[in-house]
């Protein structure tokens, strides 16, 4: 590895262990238990904000990746608080699944089953179980599998409808947030069940899981990907009718590698070979969005307008997508192109003085977005520690 690559690769290290996860020990560390549920974009904190189901199992996925990577105990115990909390307070023992959020004591607000999020925890859990080898966490897992297969799978026109009930009713509003289109199967919410399911089946090699998340690969390339542009549609309706018309150059890039990382994970030879020519071309289409100083832009709205802010998590899965196609694509001039992409991060989107990244920075006038949160139901240690850990573990095979 030459200099300039050793000094990219420490720069990351440093980030992950002292701005990234410092932070949550140090500043979110709830002592009655788990993680508080926020702090604002002033970096105050809000001891009694809500606990959100997505943010717990990304912080387990956070700090149990991280042991995995570089074996500080502290991120052992810091995995172990998370699954605790998770086993303890998110799991709903009468139904199965997980709630959306709880108060702040750890009491449940919202049962709804958002398959979104009960995939994070399969994520964050078998992550868990690769680290450390904790069947709990493994056994948790499977059953979250069997409660997406059982409660979300369409066998019919194939796919996954994106909530229920608490009791696995169908409900009317489907929505994982305000900004986003009720439509009863999204782009997003299959990104990240193909993204837990491809965790999990690294650690489980279960036939029925490797058919599901095979499934899934096929569902991205044959029903979500856009071959006519390479960018990938976001809602659609329960016959897979498309119902946007917006470029989300954000999840393009970010579905570029966790896409081929699953193919690679299932390790069918032809499938390979099909999601590598196919997520080449997803990731030229996003990089439509990167602009020359190495940021790149969230979204194009369907009026052709452009997102007006630059997003930590964009930014984060930038560097990523980039470094898949230096080493899997054999683009080398990509390792230049993430580094510059870091360099935007680290000079517009960290804290250096309080810890973790800015939600975002405006592109009218290249000001902190302080009205987002610095940590939350939507502000994860997640983006920015998995770029911190794939870009490292990545730059070590170039």
């Amino acid at each position: 590895m030459d200099s300039s690559l050793a000094t990219f690769r420490q720069e990351l290290e440093d980030c992950l262990n002292n701005n990234i996860l410092r932070y949550w020990i140090d500043r979110m560390t709830d002592p009655r238990g788990g993680f508080y549920g926020r702090r604002d974009g002033y970096d105050r904190l809000d001891a009694e904000a809500e606990k959100g189901g997505i943010l717990n199992a990304r912080i387990l996925w956070s700090f149990a990746a991280a042991y995995r990577h570089n074996g500080k105990p502290e991120y052992a115990d810091a995995a172990l608080r998370a699954r605790d909390y998770i086993r303890d307070h998110f799991i709903d023992k009468e139904y199965g699944g997980t709630y959306w959020s709880l108060d702040a004591d750890g009491n449940p607000i919202d049962t709804r089953k958002q398959f979104y999020a009960i995939a994070f925890t399969i994520y964050g859990l078998s992550e868990h179980y690769r680290a450390v080898g904790d069947e709990e966490s493994l056994r948790i897992a499977q059953n979250l599998f069997a409660d997406i297969e059982k409660h979300s799978r369409d066998l019919v026109k194939d796919g996954y409808v994106e909530a229920k009930t608490r009791d696995w009713q169908p409900i009317a509003d489907m929505r994982l947030s305000d900004k986003d289109d009720n439509a009863s199967k999204t782009m997003n919410t299959h990104l990240h069940i193909m993204e837990g399911y491809t965790s999990l089946l690294r650690v489980w090699r279960d036939p029925a899981l490797l058919e599901a998340t095979t499934n899934l690969l096929r569902i991205f390339l044959d029903r979500i990907l856009d071959k006519e542009t390479w960018h990938l549609g976001l809602f659609f309706d329960d016959d897979w009718h498309r119902q946007d018309h917006i470029f989300s150059y954000g999840h393009d890039i970010e579905a570029s590698w966790l896409m081929l990382e699953t193919a690679m994970v299932i390790n069918d030879k032809a499938l390979l070979s099909e999601t590598l020519a196919a997520t080449e071309k997803i990731a030229y289409a996003a990089l439509e969005g990167r602009r020359e100083e190495g940021s790149m832009v969230y979204e194009r709205h369907s009026d052709g307008s452009l997102d007006g802010d630059f997003h930590w998590w964009v930014q984060a899965e930038d560097v990523i997508g980039q470094l898949y196609l230096a080493l899997y694509h054999k683009k080398p001039e990509f390792i230049g192109k993430a580094a510059e992409s870091w360099g935007y991060i680290k000079d517009n989107l960290l804290d250096t003085e309080n810890g973790e990244w800015y939600w975002s920075r405006r592109g009218s006038d290249g000001s902190i977005n302080r009205e987002d949160d610095k940590a939350g139901f939507w502000k994860c240690p997640y983006h920015n520690s998995r770029m911190c850990i794939e870009a490292i573990e990545t730059l070590e095979k170039l």
